[in-house]
């Protein structure tokens, strides 16, 4: 991937009797655009300004794994700098300019857009009480009554709040208790919304008293979510299959993606393209037509360390076709069976993933742990490069409130892991 085309360049296109072809390096440098970032981490992260980028990029997904900071924290921070931990909340909890639900994972979305979740209740309603006769404990649905008499008369409510009766299984996560289960379900079914997390849990309340009346009067028909979750998906990616496309926001399904790009094609709304990989081959694509006039800006060549859920990296086949960069997470990979650590963190520079890096805060003494870091195939650690990737390293370490870095000797040296069958 050295031999790259300039980012700053405007797309290689041919035309012909052909699909106009985006170069590798262009179509890196929109992709990264898109997902904000191709720009210099600066500016404001609080406030006006904080909604304003996660709007630009869609979402924020929720995770609980907090080895150096939670994900949604450690996706703003790749993007803003000054960010700090302590900006999101206000946002959902005091401004109510976000709320909680679930896109392919559960994540914080611009409240102008609740209107258009009506209709992933609506099918939640019917395939989760389906799902859910197997998945989970019996009686739930007999709590619905209950549950939210509860918090209508006492106010929002976690699940410990619920099912005082109930016995708490020890059987890991996905047990839960009736009303623990009556509660996601009326969350994922509209009849309640997140109103607060207190530390990771969530604390939900009537929706009537958490979303603003503004939203909750919209009722979009179904047809026009559809084509506004395809075209405003393709537009944040810059370009995908109906498939990608479909799996933006994950609320439609991929044969409505697939409709609606057939469609959308005949009328002359998007284009087909070629895209070249990293390897050279090309995947033919759906974009605007817009994306051909783009001259993308450069990536600044500064060093981030991204979120394993970061969405530009969120489809592990796509980073791979568009980055060279074979990536997964190997937190439920026995330990015998990981390449890597279990949870490796991806490092950009510029318009590329230049390697992998194994961290973790540990608060008990107070420093960020790197055990080691695996570039990828011809990736030389210069000394400038080294120097990038220390800098990032501390503002990470501060980021996260540790005071400082720590190194294992060999942290440079380790070689690559050979693959494990299985």
């Amino acid at each position: 991937m050295d031999g790259q085309d300039s980012a700053g360049s405007a797309p290689s296109v041919t035309g012909g009797n052909t699909r106009p072809l985006l170069a590798n390096g262009a179509a890196r440098a929109i992709f990264l655009d898109r997902h904000a970032l191709a720009e210099a981490p600066t500016g404001a992260a609080r406030g006006a300004a904080l909604q304003t980028l996660i709007e630009r990029i869609g979402f924020v997904q929720i995770d609980s794994i907090n080895t150096v900071a939670r994900a949604h924290h450690m996706i703003l921070a790749a993007r803003r700098q000054s960010y700090r931990q302590e900006a999101l909340s206000p946002l959902l909890e005091r401004d109510r300019s976000l709320f909680e639900h679930w896109t392919h994972d559960a994540a914080m979305i611009p409240m102008r857009f609740f209107p258009r979740w009506q209709l992933r209740f609506a099918r939640n309603e019917a395939q989760l009480a389906d799902r859910w006769k197997t998945w989970r404990r019996e009686g739930y649905a007999d709590r619905f009554e209950d549950v939210l008499r509860h918090i209508s008369d006492h106010g929002p409510a976690c699940s410990a709040d619920v099912g005082e009766d109930e016995e708490r299984s020890s059987g890991g996560w996905w047990d839960w208790h009736p009303s623990k289960t009556a509660l996601e379900f009326l969350w994922r079914t509209g009849a309640l919304s997140v109103t607060r997390r207190d530390g990771f849990r969530k604390v939900y309340d009537l929706t009537e008293r958490v979303i603003p009346a503004e939203y909750l009067t919209q009722q979009p028909d179904p047809e026009e979510t559809i084509d506004w979750a395809c075209r405003s998906g393709l537009a944040r990616l810059g370009f995908g299959t109906s498939g990608e496309i479909a799996a933006f926001w994950a609320l439609v399904t991929p044969q409505e993606a697939k409709t609606w790009c057939q469609e959308a094609l005949r009328r002359g709304e998007i284009i087909e393209i070629d895209v070249e990989c990293a390897s050279g081959r090309c995947r033919r694509v759906f974009a605007l037509p817009s994306v051909l006039d783009e001259v993308p800006p450069v990536p600044p060549a500064r060093v981030r360390i991204l979120s394993p859920f970061d969405p530009a990296l969120r489809d592990r086949k796509r980073a791979e076709h568009l980055f060279g960069f074979h990536y997964r997470i190997e937190v439920f990979v026995p330990e015998a069976k990981r390449r890597y650590g279990y949870y490796v963190f991806p490092v950009l520079e510029g318009d590329r993933l230049i390697g992998r890096i194994d961290m973790k805060c540990r608060r008990g003494d107070g420093a960020l742990h790197v055990r080691a870091f695996w570039a990828e195939p011809g990736v030389r650690i210069g000394k400038g490069r080294l120097q990038r990737l220390r800098s990032e390293l501390d503002r990470m370490a501060r980021f996260a409130g540790s005071d400082g870095t720590t190194f294992e000797a060999d942290w440079l040296d380790r070689e690559v892991p050979p693959s494990v069958a299985g």
